[in-house]
């Protein structure tokens, strides 16, 4: 090599674990931002600009982002916002996973760490394969092709590109199920209650992405049904987060939760398998309001149960998962 040769760091793996998005702070100003980039995403909305961005930036970004900041500021951390620091602590846990010469990291689809900026900053570490790892169990357009959008975009202006895998759905895998399974064993044992029911609670999507040919209402649909087998009981499905006038996903978890009481279903506890990290869908979305909804219908105990997070449980599965797509590249443990 040349002396006056660029230095070139050893060849390296990277693991990129990728996730939403968060605003940078529980502020009008900055949820507005993070609202911004996120509306305006294609995958997101899947509505023609020309009809779409008059409404986003003359109605939507002018009154939800008070509304939103307050509701990210119940439940705001030190850390910063739940699902970046719990993302963080997920990179963090599979430091060491798969040897010496892999890198972990995480990054976001809206706002930062951005998804650019984190390839980016694995390729200059030697990483000339990168494993892109989107943390949505079930495949949507909205949430999984958007981030490997970002990936593939990002690679799209490289002189010298890494290779690239993408993690697939997971919403089937035996250890998802049995994570999930274990996970909420643990949860509903910990009570001070029985519950009634169980209810596994997903975001909504439109009912056009279904009808467009979206797989994830099926893959919501099989992961509830892979749970209620291997926890032995029937489970109530739903789906959270309608927004704007169009049919979403049904049933809708905010009308099931208030019609329970009535059906003699007094006492709840709900789990979000469709999050693979606790954050304002339901933390808030379900801990809070759902807790209010079911309350004031006339239920008398209500439990969110958390999300698999970084315990035990949701680090073997990620470990196992992430492992098996890391075939060919890095040596079995």
């Amino acid at each position: 090599m040349p002396p006056d040769h660029p230095p070139i760091p050893s060849p390296k793996i990277g693991v990129l674990l990728t996730n939403l998005g968060t605003p940078d702070a529980a502020e009008t100003g900055a949820v507005r931002r993070y609202l911004a980039e996120f509306l305006s995403d294609k995958r997101v909305v899947e509505i023609p600009r020309a009809a779409w961005l008059p409404i986003l930036h003359g109605i939507i970004l002018r009154t939800r982002p008070k509304k939103s900041a307050h509701a990210y500021g119940l439940v705001w951390t030190e850390e910063g916002s739940p699902l970046a620091a719990i993302t963080r602590r997920q990179a963090l846990a599979l430091k060491d996973a798969f040897g010496p010469g892999v890198v972990v990291d995480y990054a976001m689809r809206y706002g930062k760490p951005a998804i650019a900026d984190r390839l980016a900053a694995l390729k200059a570490a030697g990483c000339e394969r990168i494993l892109v790892a989107p943390l949505y169990p079930q495949y949507c357009a909205a949430t999984t092709a958007t981030a490997n959008d970002a990936a593939f975009a990002t690679l799209a202006a490289m002189r010298w590109q890494p290779a690239l895998r993408t993690l697939p759905p997971y919403h089937d895998d035996p250890a998802y199920i049995a994570a999930l399974a274990a996970s909420v064993r643990a949860a509903v044992a910990a009570l001070d209650f029985v519950p009634d029911a169980i209810m596994t609670s997903f975001h909504g999507m439109p009912q056009r992405t279904l009808e467009l040919g979206d797989p994830y209402h099926c893959h919501c649909r099989k992961t509830a049904r892979l749970l209620s087998e291997a926890l032995g009981q029937e489970l109530i499905v739903a789906f959270q987060s309608r927004f704007g006038r169009a049919k979403w996903l049904e049933p809708a978890t905010d009308l099931t939760l208030a019609a329970l009481p009535a059906k003699g279903i007094k006492r709840i506890a709900v789990l979000t398998p469709g999050f693979s990290a606790d954050c304002i869908e339901t933390l808030e979305e379900i801990a809070i309001r759902g807790r209010e909804t079911f309350v004031e219908a006339g239920g008398t105990d209500f439990a969110c149960l958390p999300c698999l997070n970084d315990s035990g449980e949701g680090i073997a599965m990620l470990r196992t998962i992430l492992a098996r797509e890391l075939e060919g590249w890095v040596a079995p443990a």
